[in-house]
């Protein structure tokens, strides 16, 4: 396993003060990985400037999964097959996935999507 892909989902839950035992493990470990949608989500999610500094004060510390433009083909191929199957997915969910995906990771996620989207895909998810 290359490391963790954590969604937004989680992370609104850890910043909340939620207790996540297996983001806490990956952190302390180095295993997370963040897609850059994430950071997008998570920083405009942030209303009061001082909560934003520490907020990409924070994100600046973990990888970012970095892709090029055959990843977004990737995504836009994801989407197309789940569209085909009746299965919609946003292009921010499909590049949360993909990001997995390509970097062999676990995805860490609340949203219910991604067990449909494992089913029929090599994407695995953290439990």
């Amino acid at each position: 396993m290359s490391g963790i892909v954590v969604d937004t989902s989680v992370w609104v839950d850890y910043f909340a003060g939620g207790e996540v035992a297996l983001l806490d493990d990956a952190l302390r470990q180095g295993m997370v990985l963040i897609p850059p949608v994430v950071v997008a989500e998570l920083v405009s999610s942030a209303h009061r400037p001082r909560d934003r500094r520490a907020l990409i004060e924070f994100l600046e510390e973990l990888p970012l999964c970095d892709h090029d433009r055959d990843h977004w083909a990737r995504v836009g191929e994801l989407r197309r097959c789940c569209r085909e199957e009746g299965l919609s997915i946003s292009t921010p969910d499909a590049h949360v996935a993909q990001c997995a995906i390509d970097a062999d990771a676990l995805l860490l996620s609340r949203d219910r999507i991604f067990v449909t989207l494992a089913a029929r895909t090599g994407l695995r998810l953290a439990h």
